[in-house]
């Protein structure tokens, strides 16, 4: 089973039995949350500390956290929009830190971003976990996976770990070189091909060449402009999207995995859009949100997945 060893949660509502199911990314050591509240976020990245604001944090925190001694650097949001980072003490420009066998540059950026995503641990792993499965009952035979969207490569590294072929697809430069220098900090020095492109583009090309993969992930913004001012909306463009990703699957895809941080798009919705474009294949669609456990107690929801295996 897909999450037989994987964290979960799930919340109940009557009458209409209501289920919330969740995988919790809850096996990192470099990685902690340690307090929430107030819109924010009081995150430990290896040794440094920083606060962020997080939307879904909407309950009060039981202290105040910005007088938080351990905090290195609060990104606060400017009333003209943006914001940026403020340090309280010096920490260094970039550093490392590791999950399991694959390391990560961390960099404090703009709009509060780090580089890295922690709650799609979850996901690396039970991509690998299917990846491993499929190797050992295939061992001759590749598998090639295209990431989409593939920011600074977090899944594009996993899936090459575990021996998989990766297509890492980026319309930015700076985030396909920084994929590129984390694969090769998690020893990762081949098995992954770097592509700079408009990924809708890209998928058009592979469409003509007739090239197909075992495996799609993709990570698509809620909105985006294209590089002769097309528009990216998640919710009007997704469904088309995926049904000419399927065009390119092979006959026997090991997955297909979606993420989304939009608000307000349901797992639900995620999974059906997966059984309906996938529908000329074999396999289920499963969804569910992503979680991070807090050292209050309590899982913060990071946006959600959804998969075809």
């Amino acid at each position: 089973m897909l999450y037989s060893n994987l964290p979960f949660c799930f919340t109940f509502f009557t009458p209409y039995c209501i289920i919330t199911f969740m995988k919790v990314a809850d096996k990192w050591k470099d990685y902690q949350i340690l307090a929430t509240g107030g819109g924010m976020k009081l995150e430990r990245w290896k040794d440094t500390v920083l606060l962020r604001p997080d939307p879904q944090v909407i309950w009060e925190a039981s202290y105040d956290i910005f007088s938080d001694s351990r905090i290195d650097a609060v990104y606060r949001r400017s009333a003209k929009g943006g914001g940026g980072w403020q340090y309280r003490g010096k920490i260094p420009d970039e550093w490392q830190i590791s999950y399991g066998d694959l390391q990560f540059l961390v960099k404090p950026m703009g709009f509060k971003h780090t580089g890295l995503f922690p709650e799609q641990a979850a996901n690396w792993d039970a991509m690998r976990s299917l990846i491993k499965q499929r190797k050992e009952k295939q061992p001759d035979k590749d598998i090639k996976i295209l990431n989409l969207f593939a920011y600074t490569g977090g899944a594009s590294v996993a899936c090459a770990k575990e021996g998989a072929l990766v297509t890492h697809v980026d319309a930015a430069k700076g985030m396909v070189e920084r994929a590129g220098q984390n694969a090769r900090l998690s020893g990762v020095n081949s098995g992954i091909r770097y592509i700079i492109d408009d990924c809708a583009k890209f998928v058009q090309r592979e469409i003509r060449r007739g090239n197909v993969y075992d495996a799609i992930i993709m990570d698509p913004p809620s909105y985006g402009r294209g590089p002769n001012g097309e528009m990216w909306k998640i919710e009007d463009d997704i469904f088309s999207f995926v049904k000419e990703c399927a065009k390119i699957l092979s006959g026997e895809p090991l997955f297909v995995l979606i993420n989304s941080y939009t608000t307000g798009l349901q797992p639900t919705v995620i999974k059906n859009i997966l059984t309906l474009t996938l529908k000329g294949f074999k396999g289920t669609a499963d969804a569910y949100e992503l979680g991070l456990p807090t050292d209050e107690g309590i899982n913060l929801p990071c946006g959600c997945s959804g998969i075809f295996r």
